[in-house]
């Protein structure tokens, strides 16, 4: 069990990370292709990555360098994992980049304790450079190949997971929220005790929590394991067999086109969107979405009023029953 000690001051400072970090979810997705966890869940995903692996020597290299460090159950050293940068996986990789020396000698240390540490990285009285280099470059390639395709749906299913946590706050405070953790974390104040797989405890001294919903996370949840650094619980969210979310989606695409039925869907998951909001959740260009909103718009899907100097759109109920159709999972946010 993980216990994880709150003042006054922490419970001011939760916060819940509003997209998927890739860096968590790539750690997360190499530990569920080496376990059979999520037999359901996961199965048909793990089948289409072993396919692509086996078609792809470099990136089977990039994941078998990852998996060195990157145990099925264990300690793995948290400069894999630096502070949550919401869902761009560069900002990442640049901060993996800059770990410090001390910092990397001190947990590959900790590594060695249980396992080996692989030859590609450095020694101690090496500079880093390369090897975490090596190991971005792994992380970056690794990504694409097990998350970059289902991107859309973790994305989906995290966002969907913010949602509920943020009605949580909106209805019951705090303490709503900690105790909503169950069944993998209980809020008996002033401790929220988490289904852990050894013992530890951990004082937030005023730093606050950072809540980062999951995917890949399977069964309980994960945590920095330096109580110096910031503090992270990653847990898992609800989550709907891949190939099924994605078999919905893929009828929508071929009716709407991928780009507009993704519009469509970004839109229907919030109360209200401005063309500036769907282009920067979606990485369009604003050009871009102006025109497949202006379509959608066309067809009775979206509905728009001006608010000041910002117009904002609306899902219709044909929209909504469209989707719903379809099986498409809403990033449903919250009404601003």
């Amino acid at each position: 069990m993980l216990r994880i000690h709150f003042s006054w001051r922490d419970l001011e400072n939760i916060r819940i990370a509003q997209q998927p970090d890739p860096l968590w979810e790539l750690m997360c997705a190499v530990c569920r292709l080496q376990t059979r966890h999520g037999l359901v869940e996961f199965g048909h995903w793990r089948r289409e990555t072993g396919q692509r692996l086996s078609r792809d020597r470099r990136a089977s290299h990039a994941l078998g360098t990852l998996r060195t460090v990157i145990p099925a159950s264990g300690y793995i050293p948290d400069f894999l994992t630096p502070p949550v940068t919401g869902e761009c996986l560069e900002a990442g990789l640049e901060a993996l980049r800059a770990t410090p020396r001390d910092r990397l000698t001190a947990e590959l240390t900790r590594f060695s304790d249980a396992r080996p540490v692989p030859g590609w990285m450095c020694g101690p009285h090496e500079a880093p450079a390369a090897s975490l280099k090596l190991a971005s470059d792994a992380l970056r390639a690794s990504y694409r190949t097990l998350l970059e395709p289902y991107w859309r749906h973790v994305r989906s299913a995290v966002g969907n997971d913010v949602s509920v946590r943020t009605r949580a706050v909106l209805d019951g405070g705090t303490a709503a929220l900690l105790d909503g953790l169950r069944p993998f974390a209980r809020w008996n104040p002033p401790y929220l005790d988490v289904d852990y797989p050894v013992d530890r405890e951990l004082r937030l001294d005023g730093r606050g929590l950072m809540l980062v919903p999951s995917y890949f996370c399977w069964g309980r949840p994960t945590a920095l394991a330096d109580p110096h650094l910031d503090p992270v619980l990653v847990y898992p969210v609800m989550k709907q067999p891949l190939e099924i979310a994605r078999a919905g989606e893929e009828r929508l695409d071929r009716l709407l086109g991928r780009t507009r039925s993704a519009v469509l869907a970004d839109v229907a998951g919030h109360s209200t969107r401005t063309t500036t909001e769907v282009a920067h959740a979606l990485e369009l260009a604003p050009a871009s979405a102006s025109y497949q909103i202006g379509v959608l718009r066309g067809a009775g899907l979206i509905v728009s009023r001006r608010d000041g100097k910002h117009v904002e759109h609306t899902a219709t109920s044909l929209a909504l029953n469209l989707l719903a159709g379809s099986g498409t999972t809403l990033r449903r946010g919250p009404k601003t």
